[in-house]
């Protein structure tokens, strides 16, 4: 899995393969190269980037051996290169035997086989990154080393683990929301959970807590209501309603296990952080067991699962499992 940082320096090699299956990663990871490659002033001489679909090998190769103006060496990249390389497989391994030392050549691929010439021949050439969506047991840690080398900021424990919740486990919006976040908190050197809640999770968490509400209240017609109002609203809100309810309901959990271990409402309130809507928190919570919201926190996670591996869509899970908590009582 190829170390991704907010701006790699890449100076050695004249051929880079980037092979993955999600083109937006892939393409992010060229981007990433190139500005490790070049600076933004050389771009405009030095830089040649194309669709394999729309190019012939010999323009490639006219293109690489094309003296750079303003620059040390010429880029060529070349997008989507899977059947290119197929197609003039032959040509390309001379070209791998004898690249042009002042032309840098740039392939993305959706696959890399590493049985064939070009691959053997690569690595005393170039270099291969493989770039794949990192397993979520690994987000964290990828996080923190994007907001410390992009933005010289420190993403406490509690803040990775709000935001993946929040906003699910795509690496790309995570960067995004990590880019927004290190301007919210301005001059201060550590993103907090806070710093999540008020930015990211404000909108998302409240709309969820008066669905929460509705349902308490046995009321059907409401809770759906409130809940595809909280679709429409956001454009972004099916890959993280069941991320914003799963919050709410694990907070919970962990508050009632405190309470029935002696805790009182104020040391909930320190040690969870819960920095609004305290009463509604406290009234929700008295309405439910501990069995309760550890059902429904299994029935979020199995319709996270269900979502992302496409047996279900978003609204269509959460809006069932409304109707079903209201119907069986088993959040009153």
């Amino acid at each position: 899995m190829v170390e991704t940082s907010s701006r790699p320096k890449e100076r050695n090699g004249l051929i880079y393969v980037i092979a993955g299956k999600e083109d937006s990663l892939v393409n992010a990871r060229c981007q990433e190269l190139l500005e490790g490659l070049l600076e933004p002033s050389q771009r405009a001489t030095g830089l040649f980037s194309v669709n394999a679909a729309e190019v012939c090998a010999c323009d490639i190769l006219d293109e690489l051996r094309t003296a750079p103006f303003l620059t040390e060496r010429r880029v060529v990249v070349v997008k989507g290169a899977d059947k290119f390389i197929s197609e003039n497989r032959q040509l390309l391994e001379r070209y791998f035997d004898s690249p042009c030392a002042t032309g840098i050549l740039v392939l993305t691929v959706s696959n890399w086989d590493a049985r064939t010439k070009l691959a053997r021949k690569l690595p005393k050439v170039g270099k291969l990154i493989i770039v794949s969506q990192p397993g979520p047991w690994q987000l964290p840690a990828r996080l923190s080393r994007y907001a410390r080398d992009a933005h010289d900021k420190n993403l406490t424990k509690e803040a990775v683990e709000l935001l993946i919740e929040l906003t699910g486990d795509d690496l790309l919006r995570l960067y995004g929301e990590i880019d927004k976040l290190a301007l919210f908190a301005h001059t201060a050197k550590v993103i907090t959970a806070g710093h999540v809640e008020l930015l990211i999770g404000h909108n998302r968490l409240f709309n969820a807590f008066t669905v929460i509400d509705a349902i308490a209240d046995g009321n059907a017609a409401q809770a759906v209501d409130r809940l595809r109002r909280m679709f429409a609203d956001e454009k972004s809100a099916e890959y993280m309603v069941v991320g914003a309810f799963a919050f709410h309901f694990r907070r919970m959990f962990n508050a009632k296990v405190l309470l029935e271990e002696g805790a009182n409402t104020f040391e909930v309130v320190r040690r969870l952080g819960i920095r609004s809507n305290r009463e509604g928190f406290f009234a929700q919570l008295r309405k439910m067991s501990l069995k309760q919201i550890g059902d429904i926190l299994q029935r979020l996670a199995g319709i996270d699962y269900a979502i992302k591996t496409g047996r279900t869509k978003p609204q269509v899970a959460v809006e069932q499992l409304v109707l079903k908590l209201v119907a069986s009582a088993d959040i009153r």
